[in-house]
């Protein structure tokens, strides 16, 4: 599988082309969707272009590319940094599963982030599935000891290391720390290490992910015109 980040935390000003608004991330949903895409992840904004969890934002979001991509699976982000309370982020994923159209298929956890076992059934309550975000060996370590929690539906091992040159490695070292897992797990990388992670992955029938939250530019060096852009470059690399 290869999934579209459309945006992440980047700030609006980070590239003309960044999806902020609701319609803009169902554009570029769209078009992805037609270079074969089934799956994209999001990070809702409010009015001021911030990162948000409020369930108003994140149903319009949500809504807006399930209108545009009726089938595509549609995932939102839990980080601390946007709450960093975890009990306000257990509420916010619980009000989440009452949102009808609007309500995500699933939700990232960060398993070094306080709280991530109790958001992890929050969702799995509500019917979302859960994304678990593995930064480090130590967290690889944390996820075997404390086991997958219900409602997992992949393993996001991201190597956050941005030197091309070492991100590779350290993204195989969370792996062999991941062990053998009974759900799928995702290997990307993120900045300049993002296209080798990525090849890597590709190489290893690993799933991946490409897009403007990981990264701005093509493997060439030029600025990416547009997720569809980033997304078609990686298919590329396939053959």
């Amino acid at each position: 599988m290869l999934q579209a980040v459309l945006n992440g935390s980047r700030p609006a000003d980070a590239h003309p082309a960044l999806p902020v608004l609701a319609r803009h991330l169902a554009r570029d949903a769209r078009a992805v969707a037609l270079h074969g895409i089934a799956s994209v992840h999001v990070h809702p904004r409010g009015p001021d272009a911030e990162e948000t969890l409020d369930p108003v934002h994140v149903a319009d979001a949500v809504a807006a590319i399930r209108n545009e991509v009726p089938h595509m699976e549609i995932g939102v982000t839990t980080g601390r940094w946007i709450q960093p309370d975890p009990r306000l982020r257990i509420e916010a994923v619980l009000a989440w599963g009452r949102l009808g159209m609007g309500k995500p298929d699933v939700c990232s956890v960060n398993v070094h982030e306080k709280g991530w076992t109790d958001v992890c059934a929050a969702a799995a309550s509500v019917g979302i599935g859960v994304e678990l975000g593995v930064w480090t060996g130590g967290d690889a370590v944390t996820l075997r000891t404390t086991g997958i929690p219900p409602g997992t539906v992949r393993v996001l091992a991201e190597s956050t290391v941005p030197d091309p040159d070492t991100a590779v490695a350290e993204g195989v070292r969370i792996l062999r720390a991941l062990g053998p897992l009974q759900v799928p797990v995702l290997l990307h990388g993120e900045e300049d290490g993002a296209w080798p992670v990525l090849e890597y992955a590709m190489r290893n029938n690993l799933d991946t992910r490409i897009g403007f939250e990981d990264v701005l530019v093509r493997p060439d060096g030029w600025l990416g015109t547009g997720n569809d852009d980033l997304v078609e470059t990686a298919l590329k690399l396939r053959f």
